[in-house]
């Protein structure tokens, strides 16, 4: 989870506190390897694909898999940013925040468009998403790759690449960060 979900996750102010370590670094870095094994079969090759991440815990698992396509195909893919906040459904309902850098630096259109984020839960933020993309053209296809989906979907939506299923809670919290994927949940007065 990026520092400004954790700043404004519920209940608002709290600290994220990890309870067990569901993945290490060694795990999130054979994941990264696979999806983009995964990616590269299913799209024969890197031709026409573009990385998007979401901000902002989908930007550097991007960058992470821009580079295993480097070392396993040494072809470059661009990579991109998108922040979502502004077209999700629930503004009002929750705090906005604040904006993030939205880079997307190829033209979209005819192209294969992968997002890329950490955690999916619910699927708004990736309703969110594919709203956010028609701003930017009409890519041929959108796929969808996250290092963790923890269930819980309101929404019709499912992820093309996983690098981890992991049921929880709904109360529960997932981080993912450079040295691995943590459980645990937001404690309310905590100071970090």
């Amino acid at each position: 989870m990026a520092e400004r979900e954790r700043r404004t996750a519920p209940p608002y102010g709290g600290v994220f506190v990890a309870r067990k370590r569901v993945m290490d670094a060694d795990a999130l870095r054979r994941a990264i390897t696979r999806i983009a094994h995964e990616i590269l079969e299913r799209n024969n090759g890197l031709e026409g694909v573009i990385l998007v991440g979401l901000q902002t815990g989908g930007v550097p698992l991007a960058r992470r898999l821009a580079q295993a396509f480097v070392e396993i195909e040494g072809a470059e893919v661009p990579v991109g940013s998108l922040d979502v906040a502004l077209h999700r459904d629930d503004i009002g309902l929750r705090p906005v925040m604040p904006e993030a850098v939205t880079h997307i630096p190829v033209p979209l259109d005819g192209a294969i468009v992968v997002l890329v984020d950490d955690v999916l839960f619910t699927g708004r933020t990736i309703r969110a998403a594919l709203d956010a993309l028609t701003d930017y053209g009409r890519p041929r296809a959108v796929q969808l790759a996250v290092m963790v989906d923890r269930g819980h979907r309101e929404l019709p939506i499912r992820p093309d690449y996983v690098g981890r299923n992991l049921p929880t809670r709904r109360d529960e919290m997932v981080d993912v960060h450079d040295e691995g994927v943590d459980l645990g949940e937001m404690v309310k007065g905590v100071r970090p």
